[in-house]
């Protein structure tokens, strides 16, 4: 099936050299004094969530921009290009541009890559916080969004001293076969990977709660823009959050543009139940570019600082341009 990449969270450290010292060009130059910037995009291990993003960019290269995408490994190195200029535009984990705002990076959060599609499922037999006292409970890492995500939950949901036997396992689809072979007893996973549970043929496995139910105002995967960018090249930066709004409501309207994108952007990808992630996608109303309001990215900031991934006393004007996403609507 098509992968979905981890969401983490970076390390403060790991940041504070960039933001110190990014002054940035704004990932944009205008090569042939037309007015038309010619700018880059950096991805990160392209996946189903990212090919609308994809799209969206040859919807502006149609008209007549040149735009440049960079495949990158970590979040880290997109973070950083935006923070220097290099890049324009990415799109992964929200806590780390969080973190590099935190810093004074000019960095905005200007849309929605996904919606929060995480949840907890478990073997049969836990249907509660309480019910994983002492179980074996697989996490990709200490830093993943899904582990914070667990871990505020438990925090909140068990009663004193009921905590899960936390074991680092790796991304959500091989925690989802530790969860079939009963390596462990619960583990959060992505729509990617309860399509694949349930269509294993083995009865039982159950959801046990539904970030996107106790969480609605956290959202764990945007879009972001060197600042610079936004303010020099207005223009541009709205056709591409249009043409993404756009692209997100195409998948809305029919399941099956979702399918062609990835077919279309992912060629060398396991098609295996794509038609069946698409529809789950559309049901659970995920994408969505232009979801993103002052509350819930306020939301969002506060669940992060809660969590301990940034410090309180952020504002959603401080990290988010929403101009963007009000004009494409």
């Amino acid at each position: 099936m098509p992968r979905l990449k981890r969401l983490t969270a970076i390390p403060i450290v790991a940041l504070f050299a960039v933001s110190v010292s990014a002054c940035g060009g704004g990932g944009a130059t205008d090569t042939d004094g037309d007015g038309r910037p010619e700018f880059t995009v950096a991805v990160i291990e392209p996946d189903i969530t990212t090919v609308p993003i994809l799209a969206a960019i040859d919807a502006v290269r149609a008209a007549g921009h040149q735009v440049n995408v960079v495949e990158l490994a970590e979040p880290e190195l997109a973070i950083e290009g935006l923070a220097k200029g290099d890049y324009a535009i990415s799109a992964e984990a929200t806590s780390p541009a969080l973190i590099a705002i935190e810093q004074e990076a000019p960095i905005k959060i200007i849309a929605d890559v996904i919606g929060n599609q995480w949840a907890v499922y478990g073997k049969p037999g836990i249907g509660s916080c309480d019910d994983l006292s002492g179980r074996p409970f697989g996490i990709f890492s200490e830093g993943a969004v899904a582990t914070a995500i667990t871990k505020d939950w438990v925090g909140r949901s068990c009663a004193a001293g009921n905590r899960p036997n936390y074991l680092t396992i790796g991304g959500s689809d091989v925690r989802a076969q530790a969860l079939l072979t009963g390596q462990i007893d619960a583990t959060p996973l992505e729509i990617s990977d309860v399509v694949a549970l349930e269509s294993s043929g083995k009865a039982g496995f159950g959801r046990v709660v539904d970030f996107a139910a106790s969480l609605p105002d956290l959202h764990p995967q945007t879009v972001y823009a060197n600042a610079r960018f936004l303010t020099e090249h207005r223009p541009v930066a709205q056709a591409f959050v249009t043409a993404l709004v756009r692209e997100h409501e195409r998948i809305n309207a029919d399941p099956r543009h979702l399918v062609e994108l990835v077919t279309k952007y992912l060629p060398d990808e396991d098609k295996a139940d794509v038609a069946a992630i698409a529809n789950r996608y559309v049901d659970a109303k995920l994408f969505d570019a232009a979801a993103l309001t002052e509350r819930n990215v306020q939301g969002t900031i506060d669940f992060f600082a809660r969590t301990g991934v940034i410090q309180p006393g952020m504002k959603a004007a401080d990290a988010a341009d929403l101009s963007f996403v009000r004009a494409a609507r």
